[in-house]
């Protein structure tokens, strides 16, 4: 099986960890944009200033001028190239998909301070061969968990049977299986865990609710209002709501759009002084680690906008928490985290949770594609330094161990 691509036919690209780390830094991003559009304007089939441009404009909240330019960036390769470091590391093919930051594994962040060489290359649904990839030591399936991605992870399923190299997160259909009612689902019995019911519902049934016409425990059996509703395949919190009442969700229905819904009962996850704590944990190769800990007075936590930034005590309370994992937290959840790991099938992914007072974890969400990263400013966060470097540190070893696979066939072989 040919599967090579030489170096002089592969775009090298800045990409999104630099990209997105400059701008999420306040640093002027004007000049590489001055340079990044000139080079198209000049040469058209520069696919790697497309696809730089494509990240500038995407993080700036342009979606539409966003896809289009990535579209040009996919007219002339499907492959581009990262070097990070001194590019001795190894060599790690990505296989990634079209649309947002959340649509694939943000493996650049994951890499960025190591020394190996990304090498992203585009499927979608209609790819039907990969004998075009760069050599490489090992693959990484990045495709996240969405409706619009399940003809890409049904294809990959089928392309990646017989890779000659090692893939990591090569299960296509345990990707598949992370909508919020399939995660939901897993964790149904499982009594460390709580992971609120789910249900998956047309817009019509949320629209009987809203009347009057239905109740809470007709779609989610023993619950009552409060609930929180969604639209399915959704991130970030967007259009999330807390509902307290049927006339509270008509008018949540009247302005918002959507043909499916996730419901699903508010679990009050409020601590004695009101506020609420979630916490975000990757898993990488059947072990957990730190990515970041947030206290908000809002019962919706992001970090970005629960204050961690102007309350050193909420600060103070994360680098303990960081601080403390291994010899408290993962010890305390120990076996929620032995029942996520065999039920999410997957090398890499990361969750959402909180602490219950009955003692088991509280299940917000679990996906292969959340956002970890070290862009906050170490003046104002100098306790994530050595977590986060621990992170991505275990990151880059799972890989180079997969790369060293005994029996493992060279890539080009």
């Amino acid at each position: 099986m040919d599967i090579s691509t030489p170096l002089d036919q592969q775009f090298s690209v800045t990409g999104k960890a630099r990209i997105v780390g400059e701008l999420f830094g306040g640093l002027d991003i004007a000049p590489t944009w001055s340079t990044l559009y000139t080079r198209v304007t000049t040469d058209p089939n520069d696919a790697a200033a497309f696809y730089d441009l494509s990240l500038i404009l995407e993080t700036l909240g342009n979606k539409p001028a966003s896809v289009e330019t990535l579209k040009a960036a996919l007219g002339v390769s499907r492959q581009y190239r990262i070097k990070n470091g001194n590019g001795e590391g190894a060599r790690v093919l990505v296989f990634v998909t079209t649309g947002d930051f959340m649509a694939n594994t943000p493996v650049e962040f994951l890499l960025e301070a190591s020394n190996t060489v990304i090498h992203l290359y585009f499927v979608d649904g209609e790819t039907t061969k990969l004998d075009d990839v760069p050599e490489h030591d090992v693959a990484f399936l990045a495709i996240g968990h969405s409706k619009a991605n399940f003809a890409v992870l049904d294809r990959m399923d089928q392309l990646l049977k017989t890779w000659p190299r090692p893939v990591v997160n090569s299960v296509p259909g345990a990707i598949k299986a992370l909508s919020r009612d399939g995660v939901a689902g897993k964790f149904e019995n499982e009594p460390s865990i709580l992971a609120p019911k789910t249900v998956n519902v047309v817009r019509q049934q949320v629209i009987e609710l809203a009347r009057g016409d239905a109740d809470v425990a007709s779609l989610l059996e023993g619950s009552t209002f409060p609930i929180i509703v969604r639209p399915t395949d959704t991130h970030a919190g967007e259009d999330m709501a807390k509902i307290a009442d049927a006339a509270q969700l008509l008018a949540y229905m009247d302005k918002t759009e959507g043909e499916r819904f996730f419901l699903c009962p508010f679990i009050d996850y409020s601590d004695a002084d009101g506020k609420f704590r979630k916490q975000r944990i990757a898993f990488i190769d059947g072990r957990a680690y730190v990515s970041h800990f947030a206290v908000s007075e809002h019962w919706m936590v992001h970090y970005l906008s629960a204050g961690m930034l102007e309350y050193a005590e909420r600060r103070d309370e994360e680098a303990r928490w960081m601080a403390t994992f291994d010899e408290d937290f993962a010890l305390r959840y120990a076996v929620a985290f032995a029942a996520l790991q065999r039920e999410m099938q997957l090398d890499y992914f990361a969750i959402d949770c909180a602490e219950l007072p009955d003692g088991r974890l509280l299940l917000f969400e679990a996906d292969n594609a959340m956002i970890v990263h070290s862009m906050d400013p170490e003046a104002v966060f100098p306790y994530k330094k050595a977590p986060m470097a621990r992170l991505f540190s275990a990151f880059e070893t799972m890989l180079e161990d997969r790369a060293q696979k005994v029996g493992a066939t060279p890539a080009g072989a």
